[in-house]
């Protein structure tokens, strides 16, 4: 499953956001521009309650299950 987001950063800089989540692994990466390439980096609070916040809006319409988001939420480090 893959989520997806643009955010800015305190410089000012526009990332684009995605979120990979398969079989229990989360992996969060991140570019800016079209010609740059993708790096993966460690996830803030803030970026963690995005992620939350995306899968929570998918759950109505079933596109995720209650398990995989019950899944997600253990990942998060405490």
């Amino acid at each position: 499953m893959e989520f997806g987001w643009w955010t800015k950063d305190s410089e000012g800089k526009k990332w684009q956001i995605c979120v990979r989540f398969h079989g229990g692994n989360v992996v969060f990466s991140r570019h800016h521009g079209h010609h740059t390439s993708w790096e993966d980096f460690e996830p803030d609070d803030e970026l963690w309650d995005r992620l939350l916040l995306e899968a929570e809006r998918r759950l109505p319409r079933r596109l995720m299950s209650q398990k995989e988001f019950d899944r997600l939420k253990a990942r998060r480090p405490a």
